[in-house]
């Protein structure tokens, strides 16, 4: 067991039993914060922190002066690393399908508000083992939302998805299309959602689930099946070949890690019982990627060329006009803009 100084952070994974330490610090240590401070200071766990995203939600959550608790399994499939962490974080290896363990947390840290955002993440992933994908996304749901209710938990904020949609019956995509998933992770992404609701009717928790469109940035895997920018970004630096599936027209709306984390900030306070689609309105491809990738790094690499991946969609981007009306949230940091910075950050 390791203890990060600073104030509580939890996040949770998948596949790891959790011993609890024997000392805690007290609730009620507020960090450094920045301009983005909260009305109220809260008690959250974030489940998946020292993933991709949930370690970028952690940041701000710290940062606005929040108490948070980070719980994550190191899963070497789900991309999260120890570095990831804010050193303000108190981490703990745990995995959400452990019922015992997650009981313990709960019982230890007794949050306001969890944020959701341990998953199976990968659509090509969950077509290869649809039972791995169901076990976390959907039992180990289960298992946070009992541990919700038994302990008085206000609210879920939960990292819900576009795949929800599959091929959309109109563009661009907001919350009223309906969903008709075209993978296993699609799938349980949207039976997450339906859970969400019957809770909050039964139990009274609220939730806000975001759909996030394909979310890049710092820290994600570039050795994983999803994520194209931050793979490519990696493969452009060392000079390695890229492979582009389809034929690379495929168009995606691809929303930067620093939005989407803001979105998860502004959700604390709002958005109850509302589901919104978080991504910039624009649809770019794959082969736009391949070109902006070039004129960055100066780097042309050879393209190999693969078949279509199970459960790929080939146009889809987002109307996010209810993020912005009932969140006050939309896209900063432009495509353009995002990719440099993603660059930046695997040249380190």
């Amino acid at each position: 067991m390791e203890w990060l100084s600073g104030g509580l952070v939890l996040v949770l994974l998948a596949g790891v039993t959790m011993q609890l330490p024997s000392k805690t610090l007290p609730w009620g240590y507020h960090p450094g914060h920045t301009k983005e401070r909260h009305s109220q200071y809260m008690r959250i766990l974030v489940t998946g922190g020292a993933g991709f995203i949930g370690s970028h939600i952690v940041d701000h959550c710290i940062a606005a002066g929040h108490e948070v608790a980070v719980v994550y399994n190191l899963w070497e499939e789900g991309g999260g690393k120890k570095e990831n962490l804010n050193p303000q974080a108190r981490f703990f290896r745990a995995d959400i399908t452990d019922e015992a363990t997650l009981q313990a947390l709960f019982d230890e840290i007794r949050p306001e508000v969890v944020s959701h955002q341990a998953a199976q993440h990968s659509v090509a992933i969950s077509t290869k083992n649809p039972r791995l994908d169901a076990t976390v996304n959907v039992l180990g749901l289960l298992n946070v939302l009992s541990n919700c209710m038994r302990v008085g938990t206000r609210k879920l904020i939960f990292a819900s998805s576009g795949a929800t949609y599959g091929t959309p019956a109109w563009l661009p995509v907001d919350e009223e299309v309906p969903q008709q998933p075209e993978s296993p992770y699609g799938i349980t992404k949207m039976i997450a959602e339906h859970y969400l609701r019957y809770w909050q009717a039964a139990h009274g928790l609220a939730y806000t689930a975001l759909r996030y469109g394909n979310v890049y940035g710092p820290r994600q895997d570039p050795n994983g099946e999803a994520g194209v920018i931050a793979i490519f970004a990696k493969r452009f630096l060392n000079q390695e070949p890229v492979r582009i599936d389809w034929d690379g027209e495929q168009k995606k709306d691809y929303v930067y890690v620093e939005d989407v984390a803001r979105a998860n900030l502004l959700a604390l306070e709002q958005g109850e019982n509302e589901i919104c689609c978080i991504g910039t309105g624009r649809a770019a491809s794959v082969n736009e990627l391949y070109q902006a990738l070039a004129t960055i790094t100066g780097y042309h690499p050879e393209i190999v060329r693969a078949p279509k991946r199970p459960g790929d969609i080939y146009l889809t981007y987002f109307d996010c006009r209810k993020a912005e009306q009932i969140l006050g949230w939309k896209p900063e940091v432009s495509l353009e803009e995002g990719i440099e910075k993603t660059v930046a950050f695997f040249r380190k």
